[in-house]
């Protein structure tokens, strides 16, 4: 950068004084500037990296460019075509998913696994399940808590939300309680930790297995 800015002023003020000012030494300034006349030597494989890029819409990063390369028959270093998408700005559009890293909450008191993976039910409102769904709409996520009954796999209640709360499964709780017939207590499973993270008023005490499940051992009758 500072050989083109002297190269640009070099015509308007002393060559000296411009030197003086970058902190370039005068062979410095020439053995730059001759470099810069220089044809691009990587000219056309920025080309075809470029080309690659705008085939793959941006999804390809440089590992997954390098490879399209080398099936047309390039040969070139993977950081050489790392170095390349940086020098012309091009990443990676599609993001990883991220692991969730918020604190869970407070956690309950451990206990055996209830329902030991017995994804059945003999009749309705006898054992359900619920967890936190996460869906991604545009620039934004969105966070779906179902209650499903084993028996017939309905969803009895559910809840939406921007954020994957204590109060949103207590939601779909409340709303799936509300349905249930006079003298119903079913067992409630979650592989949610944050459906299993506290305890909301007028709901029973939540135990969890080593596996971090959360099982309500009977809900509250509907009133």
């Amino acid at each position: 950068m500072k050989t083109q800015a002297v190269a640009a002023l070099k015509a308007d003020y002393p060559l000296p004084v411009l030197l003086a000012v970058a902190g370039l030494a005068r062979s410095t300034f020439f053995y730059h500037q001759a470099r810069l006349d220089r044809p691009d030597p990587h000219a056309g494989l920025k080309a075809a990296i470029a080309e690659a890029f705008e085939a793959a819409r941006g999804r390809y990063g440089h590992r997954r460019i390098h490879a399209v390369l080398a099936r047309d028959g390039w040969r070139v270093a993977k950081k050489t075509v790392r170095t390349l998408m940086n020098a012309l700005g091009l990443a990676c559009q599609v993001r990883r998913p991220r692991r969730c890293r918020s604190w869970p909450g407070r956690p309950g008191t451990t206990a055996p696994n209830l329902l030991n993976r017995q994804f059945n039910a003999d009749a309705p409102d006898t054992t359900w399940v619920t967890d936190v769904t996460e869906f991604r709409i545009r620039d934004r996520k969105l966070y779906l808590s179902p209650v499903i009954d084993l028996f017939d796999r309905s969803v009895v209640a559910y809840a939406c939300g921007p954020s994957p709360t204590l109060e949103l499964t207590n939601s779909s709780l409340r709303a799936a309680i509300a349905t249930l017939p006079a003298g119903a207590r079913p067992l409630v499973h979650s592989d949610s930790e944050t459906v299993s993270a506290g305890v909301a008023p007028g709901f029973p005490a939540r135990e969890r297995d080593g596996r971090g499940r959360m099982l309500v051992p009977g809900a509250p009758r509907a009133s």
